[in-house]
């Protein structure tokens, strides 16, 4: 074997990690953050700070005693508060023994009960938070798109075109364009537009109005390449463009889905069109789950293209209130998916292999970071939100959990019994390992 083929392979490895640590630790930082402010706030003292796990390879003690350190396994990360038994919480009846009731205060077990619940609840709120200031800063920063609908940037695409930038797209083989936040309209409006390689374009150049030749409005051509996908595997880059399959031409998108969703799984055999020169792709498409707007979830075959208009569409800033909205409904599309995701893996209606662990995830970050700066901080939002959304989850060890035992404690009055605390919490971490090792699985095993 040539050592030296393994290089890029092992850069494009030692890369995965790199970004995987990173967005992990910032998404952990985050969520550890929020425990520690709230807890801190609410009179309960932090003892210790870590990101990550096992030998401590870097620590101060801050002004208020407080220990901030960062250790060797950096998958994970606590605050252990005064009293706390370890990291996964449990009272240390030794280091609560002799204390005060002023000292017990201080403690996690001896503060009441609403300072307990805020800590608990901060880290999943704080990755929420994250993800709605990220979301938020790319609607501000990739903005909307302006009307009249005007061209941006030119894609490179193998048609000749008389579009300029700046025209104002007035009509389409004579049919005038609707506005674009009129989605049904604009819909029905590309859906009607005749399949061909060039269209006539009324624009508005210089004051004037003008017909002039350009491509179809959504050629095949790939502005991004989903993480762990057929075309991804296959080398495709973004900028490419299909230009035939199975020897069948094609300059339309819907063409290109169509092709693909017909397969029943078949390779295809691509020509793609990247700077000038035409290179053959031997796809598979893969079977998708996709969550449909009415609910529920539906298969399809996949290679993994995003598509895109033939130009980039100007765009304005939006209002902030505009971006925070679309920053929080961001979340809350990605915890409905989530939810409705493990419900129809749990009931059957889709695949478990959708459930992807810790190398998919890494895979994932690798790819999102390859793509660019704005397509790899959008994935740390989405990851941060998983994240939240799973410490939800009202399994013991889990923050989750936690607030599960103390919404019985404000209805009982007393705490669950230490017996059935350690009861649970060993149940909560047989579940917790168990699906870590099955997400695994499929990360190794699921197509």
């Amino acid at each position: 074997m040539d050592l030296m083929t393994l290089i890029p392979q092992f850069g494009g490895f030692l890369w995965t990690v790199v970004f995987f640590v990173v967005a992990l630790s910032i998404i952990i930082a985050i969520h550890e953050y929020g425990h520690y402010i709230v807890g801190k706030k609410s009179g309960i003292f932090p003892e210790v700070f870590s990101l990550g796990f096992g030998p401590v390879i870097w620590s101060r003690v801050d002004r208020d005693g407080t220990k901030w350190q960062i250790a060797a396994f950096p998958f994970g990360g606590y605050v252990k508060f005064r009293g706390d038994a370890n990291a996964s919480g449990g009272i240390d009846d030794e280091a609560l023994r002799g204390l005060n009731e002023e000292e017990m205060r201080h403690t996690m077990s001896g503060a009441p009960l609403w300072a307990r619940t805020a800590t608990v609840a901060a880290g999943p709120l704080f990755n929420f938070a994250l993800s709605i200031i990220i979301f938020t800063g790319v609607f501000m920063v990739r903005g909307e798109i302006a009307e009249p609908v005007t061209v941006g940037e030119l894609r490179t695409l193998p048609v000749q075109q008389e579009l300029q930038e700046g025209d104002e797209v007035i009509a389409i083989e004579g049919n005038a364009l609707p506005s674009f936040s009129d989605s049904i309209a604009y819909e029905a409006y590309m859906q009607a537009l005749p399949e061909e390689p060039l269209l006539d374009y009324t624009v508005r150049r210089d004051g004037q109005e003008t017909t002039v030749a350009g491509p179809y409005v959504y050629p095949p051509i790939a502005t991004q390449i989903a993480p762990r996908s057929a075309a991804g595997d296959a080398g495709l880059v973004s900028g490419d463009v299909i230009v035939s399959i199975d020897g069948e031409e094609v300059f339309a998108f819907a063409q290109l889905k169509e092709k693909v969703e017909s397969s029943d799984g078949a390779t295809l055999a691509l020509e793609v069109w990247r700077d000038g020169e035409i290179l053959a792709k031997d796809l598979t498409p893969r079977r998708i789950d996709e969550p449909q707007p009415g609910g529920g979830f539906q298969t399809f075959y996949r290679i993994g293209i995003v598509g895109g208009v033939a130009f980039e569409p100007a765009t304005v800033t939006p209002g902030f209130g505009t971006a925070l909205w679309g920053g929080v409904s961001q979340v809350g599309r990605i915890m409905e998916g989530s939810i409705s995701g493990m419900w129809h893996m749990i009931t059957g209606s889709i695949s478990t292999c959708n459930l992807s662990g810790p190398i998919g995830i890494a895979e994932t970050s690798g790819d999102m970071a390859r793509q660019g700066t704005t397509n790899f901080i959008w994935f740390v939002a989405v990851l941060s939100t998983a994240v939240g959304l799973l410490n939800l989850f009202p399994v013991p060890v889990l923050d989750g959990g936690h607030l599960v035992f103390y919404a019985y404690e404000a209805v009982s009055g007393r705490p669950p019994s230490d017996k059935a605390l350690k009861v649970l919490m060993s149940i909560g971490l047989t579940v917790v390992l168990s699906l870590m090792i099955f997400a695994l699985t499929n990360d190794l095993f699921c197509p």
